[in-house]
């Protein structure tokens, strides 16, 4: 991966964690007017309707003829991502958007952590390093000190 290739990414990565904090507070003022399960339910209609636009109107698609060639729990993302949707939603009136948002990533980097170390889902598996392990612990103590 070329360097700029790289700065994309990261660039992508953190626009993706400034829109989920916008997105969970959004998503939480709307659950307090309409429902926590009505706003999971409207948050998830607006991208397919969304995803439907950019796959069928602009042509920015994949190749729907391989849909059966994936193993059966990776169809399981659209239910996860419902409990994500729930889970922020419901957390972040109790908690406020930081320290909601602070456990959701600890949670998010030590899964990501195990995922990696083990190559799950096909990923390649990325070597567990003892500084790495100690980044971990840093974010978790990190997170400790915000939630204060």
């Amino acid at each position: 991966m070329s360097v700029t290739a790289n700065m994309l990414a990261v660039i992508l990565a953190v626009v993706a964690g400034v829109a989920m904090a916008v997105q969970g507070s959004m998503n939480s003022g709307l659950a307090k007017v309409i429902g926590l399960l009505e706003s999971t339910l409207i948050v998830h209609g607006t991208g397919t309707i969304v995803t439907f636009f950019l796959i069928f109107v602009f042509g920015l698609k994949g190749d729907f003829g391989k849909i059966g060639e994936a193993p059966w729990y990776f169809y399981l993302g659209g239910l996860i991502g419902v409990l994500i949707t729930y889970g922020v939603v419901a957390s972040i009136p109790k908690l406020g958007v930081a320290s909601a948002t602070t456990l959701i990533i600890v949670g998010q980097v030590s899964a990501a952590f195990l995922i990696d170390c083990l190559g799950l889902f096909g990923l390649e598996r990325v070597p567990l390093v003892w500084y790495k392990l100690i980044g971990l612990g840093l974010l978790a103590a990190g997170a400790r000190v915000l939630l204060q």
